[in-house]
C-alpha cells in the first residue's frame, strides 16, 4: 500500500516486487498515480500463492480510511 501526503491518499495494489512497482510511479508511468511523485510505502504483506495476494487485495480496496490506519498502525 503507498500512500500520498499531497493527495492524502492511499493507493492499494498487488505486485510482485514492491520496489520496482514504487519506481514505476515515481517516474509517471501510470494514471492516477502520476498525479504526484511523493508515493511511499506505508504497508506490504507478503503471501506465497497470488491468489490469496489478490484475494487481500480486493480485501484492501474495500476498507475505509479508519480500518486502513488501523491495519498500518
Amino acid at each position: 500500500m503507498l500512500y500520498s501526503a499531497s493527495l492524502d491518499i492511499y493507493y492499494k495494489g498487488f505486485s510482485t516486487d514492491v520496489e520496482k512497482r514504487l519506481e514505476y510511479y515515481l517516474n509517471s508511468k501510470h494514471k492516477f498515480t502520476s498525479q504526484t511523485k511523493d508515493w511511499v510505502i506505508v504497508y506490504v504483506q507478503q503471501f506465497e500463492e497470488k491468489e490469496a495476494a489478490l484475494k487481500e487485495e480486493k480485501r484492501l480496496k474495500k476498507l475505509n480510511r479508519k480500518s486502513i490506519e488501523n491495519l498500518i498502525g
